[in-house]
């Protein structure tokens, strides 16, 4: 199966892991994903039909508009991608434009722009919601044209959700998969960077995750693959699971450079069939 990346640079996106991932997904009708970020199991992974949910409203406007107008906003799209907008004082006018508007498509728009032309592919809000990642300085900002065309080709099969994790577990039916990528536990005090969409996901939510997926397991007979760090804590969450599965991923966001080592991932699946 050809690999397929996302459109969107995105932190923790899943494309270097999909293929160990897609191992541990049964067969299904429906994927269900309540954390789809940038979406590179849904862009990996062959099922008839994708539940796709994201707490970042932005996020879930951009694929919807990207599914219904895919060449009308290709084109539009690709219009912002020029060198007289890979300037500081044009990045810093339309993100203060884009965060005055409401209009879906405008933020759409901006919201791509920003995520090629900011800092590291973040995506971070502040706490009144407005969009905060400084300018990038990249040379030349890469246009996804082609991933952004084979995701609104496969987006025909997906529905997408804005919703709480608990609202989309309870869409479930039997013999659905649900793959969760939710912000990881923090490895260390000053690692947390949980802010996707200006909503803290902290240590009461990964613990009601994991007891979401253990009903959703055995009451609606779906199974459940979560990732995260290899942590104590996680593995004490995660201790109903069905199967842990360790490995070592390089990460690749870090304020040093030398500071990208390997780290532990556990994948954990709930499967009470």
């Amino acid at each position: 199966m050809k690999k397929h990346r996302a459109f969107l640079k995105w932190a923790g996106g899943k494309y270097g892991l999909s293929d160990v991932i897609r191992k541990m997904l049964p067969q299904g009708d429906c994927l269900i994903e309540p954390f789809v970020g940038a979406g590179s199991i849904f862009l990996n992974t062959d099922y008839d039909h994708y539940l796709l949910n994201d707490i970042n409203q932005d996020l879930i406007n951009l694929y919807q508009i990207l599914k219904e107008q895919p060449q009308r906003f290709i084109n539009d799209a690709q219009r912002v991608f020029t060198p007289e907008n890979n300037q500081p004082e044009v990045y810093y006018q339309l993100r203060s434009e884009f965060n005055a508007s409401d209009d879906p498509y405008f933020r759409s728009l901006i919201f791509l722009y920003m995520n090629r032309h900011g800092y590291n592919g973040l995506c971070r809000y502040n706490k009144s919601g407005g969009y905060n990642v400084p300018f990038g300085k990249y040379k030349k900002p890469y246009f996804p044209q082609a991933e952004l065309e084979f995701f609104a080709e496969k987006a025909q099969r997906a529905t997408f959700v804005c919703e709480g994790y608990r609202d989309t577990f309870a869409r479930a039916n039997t013999g659905d998969v649900i793959y969760c990528d939710p912000p990881y536990v923090p490895l260390s005090k000053t690692a947390s960077f949980t802010s996707y969409a200006g909503n803290g996901f902290g240590l009461d939510e990964q613990a009601d995750l994991a007891n979401a997926a253990e009903e959703v397991s055995t009451e609606q007979g779906a199974t459940v693959v979560i990732s995260n760090h290899d942590t104590i804590w996680t593995r004490k969450i995660y201790e109903n699971a069905d199967k842990l599965k360790s490995i070592k991923v390089a990460r690749t966001i870090s304020q040093k450079g030398n500071g990208r080592k390997k780290v532990a991932e556990l994948l954990v699946k709930y499967n009470k069939k």
